[in-house]
């Protein structure tokens, strides 16, 4: 099972910006497809982001489509989230995800992989 180590995250202020970071111990079958997800206290797990290791494919929630952008470094084995335009509702653990299939699925039960999370807080 890969390994993914979050980083990046901390407090801001509404309309502020932050880069998560997520490393993965290497490049395998088991992680075609990297996820963001982010939970909030008393909130279910929700998807905010996916793309696939090959290819330029990328899948956004409508929640943060337009302020929140996925992206890779193929030669560091890193995906990150960069957050613009953040909002206090964007507060939450922010995980980092992956799968083996390929599709750029948001149901947190298709992901196999997780990291430990990443505190984002943002303050109006």
């Amino acid at each position: 099972q890969v390994k993914l180590v979050e980083s990046g995250g901390g407090l801001v202020q509404a309309g502020d910006s932050l880069r998560l970071s997520c490393a993965a111990s290497e490049r395998t079958f088991t992680r075609n497809v990297m996820g963001w997800f982010r939970q909030a206290p008393g909130k279910e797990r929700e998807f905010v982001a996916a793309l696939k290791w090959s290819g330029p494919n990328t899948y956004y929630a409508d929640s943060v489509k337009g302020r929140f952008t996925i992206s890779k470094d193929n030669a560091k084995n890193t995906v990150y989230l960069q957050m613009n335009s953040l909002k206090p509702e964007d507060t939450a653990v922010y995980y980092c995800a992956a799968r083996a299939g390929f599709g750029l699925l948001t149901k947190k039960d298709d992901y196999g992989s997780w990291g430990q999370g990443t505190q984002v807080t943002v303050s109006s």
